[in-house]
């Protein structure tokens, strides 16, 4: 089931930057933090109630004739497509504005619902002209200050409480799911069909839950597969966005539903913040990851040095230096039959369990070699550790007062882990407990 997308959309000044921030600062914080994972403020994940849903921000919607401004509304066309629900936001001190009703007009052809927000409450001030807005044929608008936090509990209950029902998928037991992600023209949906072809043994094809995907199934070594390719979605829309950040929508909702993502890097290119952005995402979902360069038969004439590549592809993208590199054209079917056993190997390190006592004498011996260090007079003691969780792994390390321990002395663990048990493309998440 592919996460459920929320737009942020209105005019310029609005208040529509601050409200995303003031949303996805209320998700939880990640408890592993890795320095050199890109990101601007497009989109972002957040947890209410339960539930989880990715929240877009949009520039503000002018209609006004011009290169940058026509861009922006291809943006935000684009973003408004590939949502579930739209927030809508207004200015509450400046009352209603004519451009305020070229958006609702505009919305209203969307054929999408609707949650109106008048943004700039000022928390002493809470008399405000609500019915300036009822004009706006978007129904009684929902007062919150951004700014402030007022009222942006009450609308995230909204977006839970309107978010379209989705269908849960068909429990597929046994199935890896494999996303393709990357920007466009990276080469994504050729892949799906030279792994179709190679392997000659697609079991059937099937529509995705995610609009416009077609997911398709293939066996190789007795593995089921199911390759997810987010390609299809650009069908729907005529829209030719010029910027490619949008691309990372279309792959949000196949990242989610799989276990296993190959991310897509074109070979005649730069990485580009783009593709850190897609890695990132790809990285914070906890997803494990192959990194293959496509295109690497347009480079023959150029000598191209694998190794080189594959340093400057560690350089890039720093913090997805387990995930390993392969180099292939799809066009060509150069090393595309490599892939099929990758894919198992990696999600076979996604499930990878240790045993308790296995870890535990794991973490003895690393702190022997190199023991954690004192911080402010305060020595740092490690009790234990266990893995609660697989699919990403996830271990607890359980210490005197985890606010004494150093990042880098928790980077210095997961190397230990991934010296002594592998994790070869998976994230390994660690959280560290005071003990009781």
């Amino acid at each position: 089931m592919g996460q459920q997308v929320v737009a942020i959309v209105g005019r310029p000044n609005v208040g529509k930057s601050t409200l995303f921030n003031r949303l996805v600062e209320r998700r939880q914080a990640i408890e592993d933090r890795v320095a050199g994972v890109t990101r601007d403020r497009v989109y972002g994940k957040v947890e209410w109630s339960g539930q989880e849903f990715t929240v877009i921000d949009t520039g503000g919607l002018t209609f006004l004739e011009g290169s940058l401004d026509q861009q922006v509304q291809k943006q935000v066309q684009l973003a408004v497509e590939e949502a579930d629900l739209i927030v809508f936001v207004v200015d509450a001190v400046e009352g209603d504005n004519p451009l305020d009703l070229e958006v609702a007009s505009y919305l209203r052809r969307q054929e999408k619902k609707v949650i109106l927000v008048a943004n700039k409450i000022d928390p002493g001030k809470e008399i405000w002209d609500v019915y300036s807005f009822f004009k706006l044929g978007m129904g009684e608008p929902l007062p919150v200050s951004a700014t402030h936090g007022l009222g942006v509990g009450d609308l995230l209950d909204k977006i839970k409480e309107d978010l379209p029902a989705v269908e849960r998928e068909e429990s597929l037991e046994g199935v890896i799911r494999v996303a393709l992600a990357g920007r466009p023209n990276a080469g994504k949906s050729m892949l799906v069909n030279q792994m179709a072809r190679q392997e000659r043994s697609i079991v059937n094809e099937m529509p995705g839950t995610t609009r416009d995907n077609v997911d398709v199934q293939l066996k190789f070594n007795e593995k089921n597969l199911m390759l997810v390719d987010t390609a299809g979605i650009r069908k729907k829309s005529k829209v030719k966005a010029p910027v490619e950040y949008y691309s990372v929508i279309r792959s949000l909702r196949a990242v989610e539903r799989s276990d296993v993502v190959l991310m897509l890097i074109d070979a005649t290119e730069e990485i580009t913040e783009q593709d850190k952005r897609i890695a990132g995402y790809i990285y914070d979902a906890g997803k494990a990851i192959i990194l293959t360069v496509n295109k690497w038969d347009l480079l023959k004439g150029k000598s191209p040095d694998p190794e080189a590549f594959k340093r400057k592809i560690r350089q890039d993208l720093s913090f997805l230096t387990f995930a390993p590199v392969v180099f292939v054209s799809a066009l060509t079917g150069l090393r595309v039959n490599r892939l099929p056993g990758k894919i198992i190997e990696v999600e076979q390190e996604y499930r990878k369990r240790i045993d308790t006592a296995v870890l535990n004498d794991l973490l003895q011996d690393a702190m022997l070699v190199n023991p954690p260090p004192s911080h402010k007079g305060q020595r740092v003691k490690f009790y234990y550790a266990t893995q609660p969780e697989t699919s990403p792994p996830g271990f607890v390390f359980f210490v005197n007062n985890p606010d004494l321990v150093h990042f880098s002395y928790v980077r210095y663990l997961e190397n230990r882990l991934r010296e002594a048990f592998g994790f070869t493309g998976v994230p390994v998440r660690i959280k560290l407990k005071p003990s009781d």
